[in-house]
């Protein structure tokens, strides 16, 4: 979440400074601020719940539906008025590239087919075919209610009371034509059909992946190693290559060489952009470590001294752990 945070601190500021010379493009990232905001509140439900119940109608199947509507709402608005706009808005180029990667990823989290993630629906070839099956309309018999009376859905003072219709909306609907009676059939409506009415239910991993790629290059190539955008990308970059692409060591690796470029910038922060850029470094320290066991090691031995550095400074204002001072060698416990 540190990584939206960033993204939406960009967005509300860039739509200010871009206001008074398009208006439009102002008005667009307003919205989509907007938009982020209340998104990034249904992710962090979702991730609470670990695995959304999308086989029955529940909250978490409303709360899966309204992540997938916000995600493609944000994206038609962001392809269509943000990306043929952006110019020589270095800062803002930068985040609507990073943007429209993001709303693939949540694509690819929660509606990819086939899945890769345990948080969206798991369409299969067996399910397709169900929603496609129309489900004929059944008549109880002995019991309930005769679902072939119309009638019987109707309160009394609706019921026809006279044989003859005295208006010609008392007929009803029209007959089926001959032959065609009790041919009737309801389609069947699932989950799986119903999500795929929003989304197409494909194959989102590629163009998340190449959008991503896109992004970073951009980053790397307009921004500074320090800049908290740039690390926006990257940190939110590592995730997906963890949790959609499992690829876990490549995602240790660039949240480790993204930490060394920070330490190795030597271009200066203002104070909101040096608390978030402490907050992102922090998270992707966590993301080096993060698919290990407590105490492993990988070949590459210990972490270098920046990236220790940069993990230690990034944990000062969130962490209480003691730092316990290096042991001097025997008999130079006093060397004065």
């Amino acid at each position: 979440m540190a990584s939206s945070e960033v993204d939406q601190k960009f967005l509300g500021r860039l739509a200010k400074s871009v206001e008074p010379n398009n208006a439009l493009l102002a008005s667009m990232l307003f919205k989509i601020l907007g938009l982020s905001i209340n998104l990034a509140g249904q992710l962090v439900k979702a991730r609470k719940q670990r695995r959304l119940d999308t086989t029955r109608v529940t909250g978490s199947l409303e709360l899966y539906f309204h992540i997938l509507w916000l995600s493609r709402e944000g994206l038609v608005m962001l392809e269509q008025y943000v990306l043929p706009m952006v110019g020589d808005y270095v800062e803002l180029k930068v985040l609507a590239y990073k943007l429209r990667a993001s709303f693939y990823h949540i694509f690819v989290l929660f509606h990819n087919n086939p899945p890769v993630s345990p948080m969206g629906i798991a369409t299969t070839p067996q399910a397709l075919a169900a929603e496609m099956t129309p489900e004929p309309l059944r008549v109880d018999k002995g019991k309930g209610v005769d679902r072939s009376n119309p009638a019987a859905f109707l309160p009394p003072e609706y019921v026809r009371s006279s044989v003859q219709p005295t208006h010609p909306y008392e007929q009803g609907a029209p007959a089926p034509p001959p032959g065609f009676e009790g041919q009737v059939q309801m389609p069947n409506f699932t989950p799986e059909a119903a999500a795929a009415f929003l989304l197409p239910s494909v194959d989102y991993l590629p163009t998340a992946h190449q959008y991503f790629r896109e992004a970073i290059s951009l980053a790397d190539n307009l921004l500074w190693g320090s800049h908290s955008l740039r690390l926006s990308v990257k940190t939110e970059y590592a995730a997906f290559l963890y949790d959609c692409v499992h690829d876990r060591e490549g995602s240790r690796r660039l949240a480790k060489q993204t930490i060394a470029e920070v330490y190795e910038a030597t271009e200066g922060l203002d104070d909101d952009m040096y608390d978030d850029a402490c907050e992102l470094v922090t998270v992707l320290g966590k993301m080096m470590k993060r698919g290990l066991g407590a105490g492993s090691s990988r070949s590459g031995g210990r972490p270098s001294p920046s990236v220790t550095q940069a993990t230690a400074v990034s944990q000062s204002g969130e962490s209480s752990a003691t730092v316990v001072p290096p042991v001097p060698p025997v008999g130079m416990e006093n060397p004065i």
